[in-house]
């Protein structure tokens, strides 16, 4: 199985690689950080004229990518660059629904997510959901004249400057059924949405959404009453790929940065590089970086074949990455010393990055769980093929 990429996803990857280590600096990505928006509005355009954007999206809808290895391409280059710019919640998972489902009208606004001149968010989990993509709470009634929300949403990011916000509910069954989800396009200056925004801890903003009484009209309703589940699953596990890979950028910096440090800094007349203990550390750390690598080029192997295996795929890079994500940060603040933890220096902010990929859209435990329960189904279908 050959995993070069081809000579376009090279050429993005270099391009990237040169605009992280050339305009994209840390100083600048902390002021961006710390402003009202959590980011910087000129980058983003910087970006997608780059064609990063483009490149999260399949032909039919304006891009030129779209496929595993297109995301994981672009991720790891905006995990090296710490990048803030919201490529995951706005092109992937706000425009992949969008691009999976949306009426025709609706994929009209896919042209200005891929330009940059808009924004968008995915407002889907919920503060009680513990991972589920099917646990949702907040309500969706429809009538005559259109569709009225009810409900809250939790740590969505960069919702406070998204267009609008694409927004899941329960429009039928109880809590936890697959069946009932529907997705509905919302403006983010609608009556009656509601946003406590604020700043993460590894840089960025997030908000609380609440949804009171929110009237929206009957098209805003994206794709079937009832049905979105299926929709969710793929864009989520396309967010998860994204997600993995970033990390996986971060490692590689963590750990050639660490590398750096152990061959210069010196200690009793020469670098503590050359201390056994600490050599023994760092090869554990380059074994397990190795690890989650594969694991995100099994993920992007998998992520355009749909079924089991692919939600295992995907479950078990984020497992990985996981895991190993927690151990790396650990390792190299340890072996940095006090220097690791300082404000100044870049090593802090690349573990809080890296150990906050751990959480999102579920953490180690919530997918371990679920690759294990997929792991089941799995067999049960491979054994009542036979029968």
């Amino acid at each position: 199985m050959d995993f070069k990429h081809t000579e376009e996803r090279q050429m993005l990857a270099d391009t990237l690689t040169r605009y992280v280590m050339q305009d994209y600096p840390l100083a600048a990505r902390l002021k961006a950080a710390a402003s009202q928006t959590g980011y910087d509005a000129a980058k983003y355009a910087e970006l997608a004229e780059l064609g990063v954007i483009s490149a999260l999206f399949g032909e039919d809808f304006g891009g030129f990518g779209g496929g595993g290895f297109d995301l994981a391409v672009v991720f790891e280059a905006i995990g090296r660059g710490l990048i803030l710019e919201p490529l995951l919640q706005s092109a992937v998972l706000a425009g992949g629904v969008l691009a999976e489902a949306g009426s025709p009208e609706q994929q009209t606004r896919l042209e200005q997510v891929i330009s940059g001149e808009t924004t968008a968010s995915l407002a889907h989990f919920e503060a009680n959901d513990g991972g589920e993509t099917e646990w949702i709470e907040s309500r969706a009634v429809q009538s005559t004249t259109g569709w009225q929300l009810n409900g809250a949403k939790a740590v969505v990011r960069n919702a406070a400057t998204a267009d609008f916000l694409v927004v899941s509910a329960r429009s039928k069954g109880k809590i936890g059924d697959a069946d009932g989800i529907s997705l509905f396009l919302v403006p983010r200056e609608t009556t009656g949405l509601g946003l406590r925004d604020y700043q993460t801890i590894d840089g960025g903003r997030a908000a609380e959404v609440t949804f009171e009484d929110v009237k929206l009209p009957l098209d805003a309703l994206i794709g079937v009453d009832g049905k979105a589940t299926g929709v969710l699953r793929e864009v989520l596990g396309r967010g998860l790929l994204c997600l993995s890979a970033e990390a996986l950028g971060i490692m590689d910096v963590i750990k050639d940065m660490t590398i750096e440090y152990l061959q210069t800094r010196n200690q009793f007349g020469m670098p503590i590089g050359k201390f056994q203990a600490l050599q023994h550390r760092m090869a554990e750390m380059l074994l397990e970086v190795e690890q989650a690598r594969s694991a995100v080029i099994r993920a992007a192997f998998h992520l355009d074949r749909r079924g089991l295996a692919r939600e295992r795929a995907l479950s078990a890079a984020k497992v990985t990455i996981g895991r190993v994500g927690t151990l790396v940060a650990e390792e190299a603040i340890q072996l940095h010393g006090g220097i690791g933890m300082t404000w100044e220096h870049a090593l802090g902010h690349y573990a809080k990055r890296l150990v906050m990929i751990g959480h999102q859209l579920g953490d180690e435990d919530f997918h371990l769980s679920r690759f294990i329960r997929l792991g089941r189904e799995e067999a049960e279908e491979a054994t009542g093929a036979e029968a």
